[in-house]
């Protein structure tokens, strides 16, 4: 994916190493929180496009257990607030926007309540807000697929190979959708090429498997504990966006989201997969509405 290849750095902070990538354009710092299986190359390829570089300099950390970055520096998400406070006064950054995508939504929130003052805004995209599992409809050929690296080099196969089918065996996966809205959503990402390239770039971004399984693992193992977090005290001005048919996180979490936080505006895409911010119909409108928010409370 063109133009989202930064190489990423090791900060030695108060609360532990952290990897991170940082462009080096002038403007205020969106940090990207990246979801399960993913990285700082993850939340590079999720910044992409939208958020437009010549205005932001984006930060991409990679969250404890996620390649370059040891779990021991943060395994619960109070820890890891603290290691983007330290990675920002390492970094001499004073506040950013945070953009949490999927499991990046609990460690965002939590930054964002925990230190107030240096969060700007935010924007939950398809983020976790309570319980969490994996979906009910992964099935075992879905979790041999994504959750180990042969599975992943035959899934890179398979999206070469046969596109269509690939696509299908995703929206399974992240969807809530009859036979008619799936053809619709294949039909419309084979013939979208920035669609295509995101998926082909957020997929490389979740191989190889064994450097994220740490993260992943205590992601989910926090999660699932989880009944709701106490989203009312977050202050910042905040944008939930979620795919109606997202079937990984659950639209709930962004309509609890949109109702806890107080004075939070909403962006609701219809139909939208879990991945519907960048690979739906309603994609491109969605990224104008965050990039708009951005514009306006990034100062």
């Amino acid at each position: 994916m063109a133009g989202v290849s930064v190489e990423p750095l090791i900060a030695q902070t108060e609360n532990g190493p952290v990897e991170y990538s940082l462009t080096s354009s002038d403007g205020p710092v969106v940090m990207v929180v990246h979801g399960g299986l993913g990285g700082y190359d993850q939340a590079r390829v999720m910044a992409a496009r939208w958020i437009n570089e010549n205005n932001f300099r984006i930060l991409c950390p990679s969250r404890p257990g996620y390649l370059g970055t040891p779990l021991e520096s943060g395994r619960s998400m109070e820890e890891q607030a603290d290691l983007f406070a330290s990675l920002l006064d390492h970094l001499g950054i004073e506040k950013v926007v945070v953009v949490s995508a999927s499991a990046g939504g609990p460690p965002g929130y939590v930054f964002a309540m925990r230190h107030p003052e240096r969060v700007s805004a935010m924007i939950a995209i398809d983020s976790v807000s309570g319980y969490y599992d994996l979906p009910e409809k992964v099935g075992p050929v879905a979790e041999a697929l994504f959750l180990n690296s042969f599975g992943q080099k035959l899934t890179s196969m398979m999206e070469k190979i046969s596109p269509a089918s690939f696509l299908k065996q995703l929206f399974v996966t992240e969807a809530y959708y009859t036979k008619e809205q799936m053809k619709t959503h294949i039909d419309f990402a084979l013939n979208t090429p920035s669609a295509l390239e995101f998926v082909d770039a957020f997929m490389n971004t979740m191989y190889p498997y064994k450097p994220r399984k740490a993260g992943t693992d205590n992601d989910m193992a926090i999660y699932r504990t989880y009944t709701r977090l106490p989203l009312s005290g977050i202050q910042c001005p905040t944008l939930i966006i979620h795919g109606t048919h997202d079937a990984d996180v659950k639209f709930y979490d962004g309509v609890y989201a949109y109702e806890s936080i107080e004075g939070a505006e909403r962006h609701w895409i219809e139909y939208g997969s879990h991945l519907g911010f960048w690979v739906s119909p309603g994609a491109a409108e969605a990224q104008t509405v965050a990039a708009e928010f951005l514009q306006r409370h990034s100062g």
